[in-house]
């Protein structure tokens, strides 16, 4: 009989990945609900495709830059208190390792291991690899997957790319017309979608979490044109 396989993540590996996804899906979510209130401003003020074409791009590469900016500095700094939570780790193995043996047990008997399996569990996963044992027990750090403040600043730029080219294309692609129209529902729809997905993400009840989104998002656009339509007015 053929042993089941499970090739699913598990824990740490798991929570990365939603985390991830649920950063991809807020990132996406920043760049429509900007980019909408900029394309909508502007077309409270003019019709001209060429100015919408313009504050459309503009707003989406200054808003993507700037998230992917934030999250490279953001994420180098969690890399930063890693690395020096690892070399102080290292230190204290190399100078005093009965003592970091003796913490290792003790984390793990808080854990509901009774004392002596505590202390050989303790010792079997120092003589293993003492360093990994430390960082995964007492830091919650994994050595080897390491928070990388260049796949974060990517991720975050592509998610607000992608979601700022919603309201981008809905806004100069149709006519005259109905464009406005078209903008607004296609971002609401894509708000509906984003605000399902993070709560999903985060195993919360999904039609709170759409309400705000699609409420925020809406007023946004509302705030956005009422001000473009008043300097449009105004001839300024």
């Amino acid at each position: 009989m053929t042993e089941p396989t499970h090739d699913e993540p598990h824990g740490g590996a798991l929570g990365s990945r939603l985390n991830w996804l649920r950063a991809a899906v807020l990132g996406a979510n920043d760049g429509i609900v900007s980019t909408a209130g900029l394309v909508v401003g502007v077309a409270g003020a003019t019709d001209s495709r060429s100015a919408l074409l313009t504050a459309g791009l503009a707003g989406l590469l200054a808003g993507s830059m700037s998230m992917a900016a934030g999250e490279y500095v953001s994420v180098s700094t969690q890399r930063d208190s890693e690395l020096a939570a690892l070399a102080e780790e290292r230190r204290e193995l190399r100078d005093q390792p009965e003592a970091e043996l003796r913490e290792l047990a003790e984390l793990l008997e808080r854990r509901g291991l009774s004392p002596e399996v505590a202390r050989d569990a303790a010792r079997q996963l120092t003589e293993r690899d003492a360093l990994r044992a430390h960082a995964s027990v007492e830091l919650g750090i994994d050595p080897d997957r390491l928070t990388n403040p260049w796949h974060a600043a990517g991720a975050s730029f592509l998610a607000f790319t992608v979601g700022a080219l919603l309201p981008l294309l809905a806004i100069v692609l149709p006519p005259a017309g109905p464009r406005l129209v078209i903008t607004v529902l296609s971002v609401l729809a894509a708000l509906v979608l984003t605000g399902f997905s993070s709560a999903r993400l985060g195993a919360a009840p999904p039609g709170r979490a759409v309400l705000r989104n699609v409420a925020g998002g809406a007023l946004a656009m509302a705030v956005t044109y009422a001000a473009g339509a008043l300097l449009g007015a105004t001839g300024v």
